[in-house]
């Protein structure tokens, strides 16, 4: 075996104050790790895919409605019948699905993100041992190559040639390059080379933790779901306060004589104006999501990721390891100008060797030849980096020659014009990988070891192409989601495997180093192309602001190093389960199962949310509405509010509660669209309206047509007719396009509430008895042509003001 490249080790002092680290190669023994825990000295830092089981609790229980709904329940529960504090019941009944739906979707993120964690390399009792992040101790010895994330601050051991990006905390792209006693920050991941360091903190002493909380989160998905309810529910605390305040002053003066009744019927006007159960319906939509998803093994790290990747008009794809396997077979190799095959195979065993952690190209070529030549021995390496496109390795031969290999990108490592790129070029055509190994006289610590590289031979590698990577694509097409195919191998060779795949636009590719570097002029190019090759990191980053720019939401799939900054700048990151730490880290979605077509599942979870949310917005916002503008006109007019509590809660639960919680889940491929609020409220606002002033005319004709001691009671039940069946008009619109469930839900709502009228104890429990046939007919009327105005107005709407 030849000797790999050396390994420079030392110790130091740490950056900053404090006792300087000794290096001991073969790490803690089990003694000491023992004693560290028990001092406290490990890594404590909870890395956490959901919210704490108390923080569920008190994120559902304590909340601004609760509050108020809990105090009316309180003064109900002493003045009035069981009937009229329905309410409350209802609320915890609904505060409890939602904590169980939510427990439950923090178990299965949980268990998703023990599959997903990662598992730093320590060594201890001299030997290399794998263990989770939490586990790792003071002045443990952390082992590091490409793609690792630094878990915790410490000082470096060891170093072969290692690179550390630290842009995720100092915004600073360019690798670092590391050397025995320099710091080593966590939260930044290694980008090329190998070695090791010692913990010098942990816990949230760390740098990352002190940063943040939970340290592998650097950014949080925007969510205009969230952000939109949020704002209406801003809005309508701002509608209760006064009109609730003039609902009581008014119900006091009109019943003087019944403060019992008039406080039950102010309580009766409050509460429908608070859109309790809207919140409730989005959390459980969203944590069913996440176990539907967390059912095909797709981890999804912070809820509105799913809404957000709904919400993508433009998907950045990695070529390797998203359209390829991340696996490659080495299919020929081919000596230029004369060289010896078998020489040349020796050159490649040797580099195969020179390098510890080989990338995937590499390690086709190591798997092709596996015997080393013994007699070689490697003096320096210089290991593979997405910036350079290329790695190196300098032997001395044996024989006292010595020799400096370079082996990567042809089209980095040759003069433009070579003859050699043509025989490249078609090999390209064919979707072929083709590295070109060269000899150089230069060392390869100085600035340009290409410049006088002389091409060796041709290594030609055959990417395995992923089975479910054109379904998927076809998948986005057909959901008008443009793809772009962003990646740093040759453009044509990608293009050619995108070809295969089926992929429009894949014959039109472009070389990222002729990309502008103006961002209006770089969009306007990914704009009109949809392949790209030779991207370099800072460029994959470059390119999704471009995007963004114009206004596109993007998404970016990726497993590598390379394509963490990308990553993390797009508005949804997918890695893969397969890819490297850093990559997980920063992505909100992850796809344990490394099935690029988990994607199309991901996406229609998000529509279902999406659609269904603003289906059911639209429900509990126009009852919101109505309430709020009854409550007006009470105050305007000074009669009594016609319902009481027990009437409220009968028709909340019939047309918004029951069919709010099956259309909430329901499926839904309707495509994302912006603007949630306004979408909704251009709906809500008149629904609410026509209600309202339906209901309020059925009841001053009532008050004008019924006389003696059980008037009230019979202008309510008409009042309570009229609101009922204009509600069940907008359910039955928001239910479109109707499927046989879907009439069913509504039919039974409709059942439900005849069942009441018909039923004599159902009569007396939410005192309702329609009384005459003048009347209750007139209230029929008056809600038909309530439906038909609603009828015309939700179309006008629809063309006026498109989504």
């Amino acid at each position: 075996m030849t000797q790999r490249a050396k390994i420079d080790t030392g110790g130091g002092e740490t950056a900053g104050s404090g006792p300087p680290v000794v290096h001991r190669p073969g790490g803690l023994t089990s003694a000491e790790v023992a004693e560290r825990v028990a001092r406290g000295e490990v890594n404590d830092v909870p890395v956490r895919s959901s919210r704490s089981t108390t923080e569920i609790v008190r994120a559902n229980v304590l909340t601004r409605f609760n509050a108020i709904i809990g105090v009316l329940w309180a003064i109900m529960l002493f003045v009035a019948p069981i009937q009229d504090s329905l309410f409350g019941f209802v609320i915890v009944a609904n505060t409890g699905i939602g904590i169980i739906q939510e427990l439950r979707a923090k178990k299965t993120l949980d268990g998703l993100a023990v599959i997903g964690e990662a598992k730093p390399t320590v060594r201890r009792d001299g030997a290399p041992t794998e263990i989770s992040t939490s586990a790792i101790v003071l002045g443990d010895l952390i082992e590091l190559g490409p793609g690792d994330k630094v878990v915790v601050d410490g000082e470096v051991a060891e170093a072969d040639s290692l690179e550390v990006d630290e842009s995720l905390l100092t915004g600073e792209a360019d690798p670092v390059v590391k050397k025995p006693g320099d710091r080593m920050m966590s939260g930044s991941f290694v980008v090329a080379g190998g070695g090791a360091f010692t913990a010098t903190k942990v816990g949230r002493e760390a740098y990352a933790a002190q940063l943040a909380e939970e340290a592998s989160r650097f950014t949080l998905v925007h969510s205009e779901l969230r952000t939109g309810i949020s704002t209406i529910l801003k809005y309508v605390t701002w509608m209760m306060v006064p009109t609730a305040l003039g609902l009581i002053l008014s119900q006091l003066f009109a019943k003087s004589d019944n403060v019992k009744d008039a406080i039950a019927r102010t309580v009766g006007g409050i509460v429908p104006m608070i859109p309790e159960g809207l919140v409730l319906l989005t959390s459980v939509a969203f944590a069913i999501g996440v176990v539907r998803l967390g059912r095909k093994q797709c981890l999804v790290q912070e809820l509105p990721a799913i809404e957000g990747l709904a919400r993508v008009d433009v998907v950045c794809l990695d070529k390797t390891g998203t359209l390829t396997e991340g696996g490659m077979n080495l299919t020929e190799l081919r000596p230029l100008h004369d060289a010896d095959e078998t020489y040349v195979r020796k050159v490649l065993a040797a580099l195969g060797e020179s390098d510890p952690h080989p990338n995937a190209s590499l390690q086709a070529v190591v798997d092709a030849f596996p015997e080393t030549p013994v007699e070689w021995r490697c003096t320096a390496s210089l290991p593979f980096s997405s910036a350079r496109k290329y790695s190196g390795a300098s032997f001395s031969e044996g024989d006292g020659e010595n020799s400096t290999w370079l082996l990567g990108a042809p089209d980095v490592l040759l003069r433009a014009g070579d003859p050699v790129l043509a025989d490249i070029d078609r090999l390209d055509e064919q979707g072929l990988r083709v590295l070109l190994l060269a000899r150089t006289d230069h060392d390869l610590d100085e600035p340009g070891p290409t410049a006088d590289a002389r091409p060796t031979a041709l290594v030609v590698l055959e990417q395995r192409l992923r089975p479910d990577a054109a379904e998927t694509l076809a998948y986005f097409a057909e959901q008008n989601v443009t793809t772009k195919v962003i990646s740093g191998d040759n453009a044509v060779s990608v293009g050619a495997v995108a070809g295969k795949l089926g992929m429009a636009g894949a014959e039109d590719t472009v070389d990222a180093r002729t990309l502008p570097a103006d961002r209006e002029e770089m969009a306007k190019v990914l704009d009109a192309n949809a392949v790209f090759g030779r991207v370099t990191p800072q460029q994959k980053r470059d390119m999704v602001a471009a995007l963004q720019s114009r206004g596109h939401t993007v998404a970016m799939t990726g497993d590598g190093v390379n394509d963490v900054l990308a990553l993390k700048d797009a508005d949804i990151g997918v890695s893969m389960g397969s890819g490297s730490e850093a990559t997980r880290a920063v992505a909100q979605i992850v796809l344990l199962n490394n099935s690029f077509a988990t994607l199309p599942s991901v996406v229609a979870e998000g529509r279902r949310v999406i659609g269904n949310i603003t289906r059911v917005a639209t429900l509990f916002l126009t009852k919101t509405v109505y309430s709020v503008l009854l409550a007006v006109l009470v105050v305007c007019f000074q009669v009594e509010y016609p319902f009481l509590p027990r009437h409220l809660t009968l028709l909340s639960t019939l047309t918004i509660g029951v069919p709010a919680f099956f259309l909430a889940l329901a499926p839904n491929t309707e495509r994302a669209r912006p603007h949630f609020v306004r979408r909704v409220m251009r709906y809500a606002i008149p629904g609410g309206v026509i209600a309202a002033v339906a209901t309020f005319t059925t009841y001053l004709l009532a008050r004008h047509h019924y006389t003696g001691p059980d008037a009230l009671a019979a202008e309510t039940s008409a009042a309570t007719l009229t609101l009922f069946l204009v509600s069940m008009w907008v359910l039955a619109i928001i239910a479109r396009p109707y499927t046989w469930w879907r009439l069913t839900l509504v039919a039974t709502m409709g059942g439900a509430f005849l069942l009441v009228l018909v039923v004599p104890w159902l009569q007396q429990f939410f005192a309702l008895k329609l009384i005459g046939v003048t009347m209750p007919w007139t209230a029929v009327a008056i809600a038909a042509a309530g439906g038909v105005l609603l009828e015309f107005v939700w179309r006008w709407v629809g063309r006026r003001f498109p989504a």
